[in-house]
């Protein structure tokens, strides 16, 4: 499932909290993202038409909720980045932050330990 920049912002909205009506996440990302109500409204009709969010009707309004979970959306980023850019490789993708001093210290003890967890597992 493909999701846009703009449509992850309003995933992330209602990973944050759900549910939600339109007219709440019109008030959480319009000044927040500088999006008009249209704007919001197009990414609802959108997600719902991708099957990423769930609308369920509370009187005349609707509430929207998250079918996508967060962790899905992830990983499916993860292998797009990986499969895109490091022919699937992760080696070359950590190479390259390390190239760029992206890695500190922390991140790099934090590496260490998966590798070492990897190796322990295998």
């Amino acid at each position: 499932m493909q999701i846009s920049s703009a449509e992850s912002m309003l995933m992330q909205a209602l990973w944050d909290r759900h549910p939600q009506s339109a007219d709440e996440l019109i008030r959480t990302l319009g000044p927040a993202q500088g999006w008009h109500e249209s704007t919001i409204k197009t990414l609802i009709t959108r997600l719902l038409q991708k099957q990423a969010i769930v609308a369920e009707k509370d009187g005349r309004r609707s509430l929207y909720a998250p079918l996508l979970t967060r962790d899905e959306w992830i990983a499916d980023q993860s292998e797009s980045l990986l499969d895109r850019v490091f022919g699937g490789r992760v080696a070359p993708l950590v190479a390259h932050f390390a190239e760029h001093r992206k890695l500190s210290r922390k991140d790099l003890a934090e590496l260490k330990q998966l590798i070492a967890e990897i190796d322990d597992a295998d």
